[in-house]
């Protein structure tokens, strides 16, 4: 048993940590909640005495059509940008690297790494360059050469040119997280498959994917997260538009608090959005204490 010196060390260690949770997580979340119970807006009379309006703001949501659209959307990008192109394309981008007569680790490896340390803005503006309508854009320079007519990505096929940029920007950290699980899984184990006569598909699917299982798992909550929440990429290249096929629930909110004045609904979605994301959150911290 730990005395109380003891207990009083631990929370000394802890108490920086919890004290930052505190102030830049718990707080703003109480804040968001206070928010989204009353009629706060920036403009009108409201603005100067906003009133407490109860469950009126999460109403008008659960009654907007648009709502249901934005979260299906965001639902859309994060499982085909996260959970299925960053995943896949990581996790092989991390089994390449783990092989030891792979030529070029650096080059392969600085390559995939570069996209995670561009600044959002900047990354953004170039694939905006990249994607550009008529002969002016460098995707389009490509396929033109190939005898194909120039398309208006971000116009034609906004939210999959959106998804293919997420995954772009996302598979650094996917292939950091599975290489580092791969360097704890023994060599004896894969060395004993193959004197068995395990195929290198084998090796794979009853071996080295039961033992990443925790790291998957891992990877899936935090990328979930990130996914969910971002904002910047899609505003910068599409402001949620055309029309609102890239209106996705950060999308949504930013337009009802700041364009359309509305701090208390927008902070209704936000709230809305966090216990969905919670939900989730569970879902994966359950499967991390079945694997451990």
């Amino acid at each position: 048993m730990a005395g109380p010196s003891h207990r009083l060390l631990i929370a000394g260690y802890l108490a920086p940590a919890l004290l930052l949770l505190a102030v830049f997580v718990v707080a703003p979340v109480l804040g968001a909640i206070g928010l989204s119970l009353t009629n706060e807006t920036l403009t009108g009379p409201d603005a100067l005495a906003p009133r407490f309006v109860g469950l009126t703001n999460y109403g008008r949501l659960l009654a907007d059509s648009e709502f249901y659209a934005s979260f299906l959307r965001s639902g859309a990008f994060v499982f085909f940008s996260a959970l299925v192109g960053q995943f896949v394309l990581g996790l092989l981008a991390a089994l390449l690297l783990a092989r030891p007569l792979l030529r070029g680790k650096g080059l392969f490896g600085g390559a995939i790494l570069l996209p995670l340390v561009v600044p959002e803005t900047v990354a953004s503006l170039a694939w905006a360059s990249m994607l550009a309508p008529a002969e002016f854009g460098t995707v389009n320079r490509m396929i033109g050469g190939a005898g194909f007519a120039p398309i208006a990505w971000l116009q034609a096929y906004p939210l999959q040119s959106i998804i293919v940029i997420n995954i772009w920007r996302g598979i650094a950290f996917a292939m950091i997280l599975f290489q580092a699980a791969l360097e704890g899984i023994p060599r004896e184990l894969a060395e004993a498959a193959q004197v068995d006569g395990a195929s290198a598909w084998q090796q794979l699917r009853l071996i080295t994917l039961p033992l990443l299982r925790g790291a998957i798992v891992l990877y899936m909550l935090l990328t979930t997260i990130a996914t969910f929440g971002v904002f910047g990429l899609i505003y910068f290249l599409t402001q949620g538009g055309p029309g609102k096929a890239t209106s996705v629930m950060s999308i949504y909110i930013y337009n009802h608090a700041f364009n359309f004045f509305e701090i208390g609904l927008g902070s209704a979605a936000s709230v809305m959005m966090l216990a969905v994301v919670l939900v989730i959150g569970l879902v994966y911290v359950r499967l991390l204490r079945a694997e451990i």
